[in-house]
């Protein structure tokens, strides 16, 4: 069983001023160094929380780069719950599963012409290794079995729903469209049945 291994509070946000406390766990299935940002706003006893799940992205979320909006998700939701509370768990699953150096030759592939998701079949993977059992570990963690989740994916909705997490409502993130990021965008709404008004 999953449980919290430490607590510590911080500042998060462009211009780190927003109260937050970062967690971190012991019991996880796997090795990977996931952790939750619980926004101070948040009253886990009382309310039904604002949850997001997010797949660490090196290249959008510290390099912003112009090839995803993960980046811009993550920036948006953390806005989001500065004004209303929430939790988001960053979770340690570069390239949809496949690790940053396979990303980075999924990557060139792109540059080559095929979409995100041929990139990686090309290289030998599925559309989207990551897993979710570890987030809804973290979630039963902190005592929640029922969410409000940040999400325009589809697959993050059933693999918690299929962990016994209830998702009270979806929320969406906003289409966050740059020079470079289209085609990927494209993709996920017409392969991968990503929610996005483009």
């Amino acid at each position: 069983m999953a449980e919290v291994r430490a607590r510590v509070d911080f500042k998060v946000g462009a211009n780190s001023d927003i109260e937050a406390e970062l967690l971190s766990f012991r019991g996880l299935l796997t090795d990977k160094e996931h952790v939750a940002v619980i926004f101070k706003k948040a009253d886990l006893n009382q309310d039904v929380p604002l949850v997001r799940m997010h797949s660490e992205c090196l290249t959008g979320d510290v390099f912003h780069s112009s090839r995803c909006d993960c980046g811009e998700q993550l920036d948006e939701t953390i806005r989001r719950m500065a004004e209303s509370g929430g939790i988001i768990l960053y979770l340690r699953q570069e390239g949809r599963g496949i690790g940053l150096y396979n990303k980075i030759d999924a990557y060139k592939l792109q540059s080559e012409g095929m979409n995100t998701y041929e990139a990686n079949n090309h290289l030998g993977f599925g559309d989207d290794l990551r897993d979710f059992t570890e987030a809804a570990q973290m979630l039963l963690a902190l005592k929640l079995d029922k969410v409000r989740l940040v999400t325009n994916n589809p697959k993050k909705i059933h693999d918690l729903q299929a962990c016994g997490i209830e998702i009270s409502e979806v929320v969406h993130t906003s289409a966050h469209i740059k020079e470079g990021n289209e085609g990927y965008l494209k993709a996920k709404v017409s392969h991968g049945k990503h929610k996005l008004k483009l």
